[in-house]
């Protein structure tokens, strides 16, 4: 058990949002300390093997630090190597591989209850994402050792029958990349068709492979459960048994609720179930606990990214520098 120690600021989470709150918390005078409950931007390590970004390198960059590459649209690896080196540039206390349990104590005098010890701190900035946490299908078989919420590369599968779950990006890049390295791929949509929120140069590609048949596609499709070698599916025409010796189950995230409610965090009623916060201060129900980043967003995760929610970290940091 770590001996217990004191910050100024603690900051539950060390992705790109995470660590850009913790050096601009830093370069305002106060200590800070990250702790994460797995790696350094534990998120793009679960990352698919050269995933290429969305955006371009400006930005993903944080604490107005350039990011360099090679590449029009920055890699996985790239950034990877780019968040690390801004870690030790700030020489930011990372306690990684720690999960915090609680946050105790009253306003100003917070203890932040991990499983290796406790920290005292007087602000709280929760900053966890959500890729953490996946969609489960709520089905039987779902907890095979062949069925994965997470996917990373094609390469084990020639030669195989993989299902992919799923109708948006991760899984039409996932389907795509698995066909074209030998596997025989099956898509399984729960809706009409792959979704209209899919990248406009992949989803022509995707489409145009179902197409012509070299991915097979059961649209309106359901998974009731999994079994050794197969998918059990209800379509349209009933009941079917879809031969698989992998399935990815690609049906999105969210954020860790039980964490939220464990920091006493509490969540509106609406549809997102968005974590209560102010939207000009992002400080939540619990008075001086600030969430930043995507799980602003709660269930609607899509509406804060690396791209926008990295600017969080400077609003927060000018109000805790302001209370002082």
């Amino acid at each position: 058990m770590t001996a217990e120690v004191s910050y100024e600021v603690v900051v539950i989470g060390a992705g790109p949002v995470g660590l850009a709150c913790a050096l601009e918390v830093q370069r305002r005078g106060l200590s800070a300390v990250v702790v994460d409950k797995g790696a350094l931007v534990n998120s793009l390590v679960g990352y698919p093997t050269n995933m290429e970004f969305f955006s371009t390198p400006e930005l993903l960059e944080i604490g107005d630090y350039p990011f360099p590459t090679a590449h029009y649209k920055p890699l996985r690896e790239d950034a990877l190597d780019y968040y690390r080196r801004v870690a030790v540039s700030e020489k930011l206390p990372l306690r990684l591989y720690e999960r915090v349990l609680a946050l105790e104590g009253t306003p100003g005098a917070y203890e932040v209850v991990t499983e290796k010890g406790r920290i005292r701190t007087r602000y709280v900035i929760v900053a966890t994402g959500f890729f953490d946490v996946p969609n489960r299908l709520g089905v039987s078989g779902e907890d095979r050792p062949q069925v994965s919420y997470y996917y990373k590369e094609p390469y084990a599968h020639v030669g195989q029958h993989v299902v992919v779950i799923g109708a948006k990006n991760s899984a039409a890049k996932a389907a795509l990349q698995l066909v074209r390295a030998g596997a025989d791929v099956t898509l399984v949509v729960r809706g009409a068709a792959v979704s209209e929120s899919v990248k406009y140069w992949i989803r022509p590609d995707l489409v145009n492979r179902i197409a012509e048949g070299r991915i097979k596609a059961y649209f309106n499709t359901t998974v009731q459960a999994i079994d050794a070698d197969a998918v059990q599916v209800l379509t349209p025409d009933g009941l079917q048994r879809i031969p698989a010796h992998f399935v990815y189950a690609l049906t999105g995230y969210h954020p860790d609720y039980r964490l939220l409610a464990a920091l006493g965090i509490e969540c509106r009623t609406d549809a997102a179930r968005t974590p209560w916060h102010s939207e000009d201060t992002f400080e939540t129900n619990r008075p001086g606990v600030f969430v930043a980043g995507t799980v602003c967003g709660g269930l609607n995760t899509s509406r804060w990214f690396i791209e926008n929610g990295r600017h969080h970290a400077k609003v927060i940091a000018e109000q805790l520098a302001a209370r002082r």
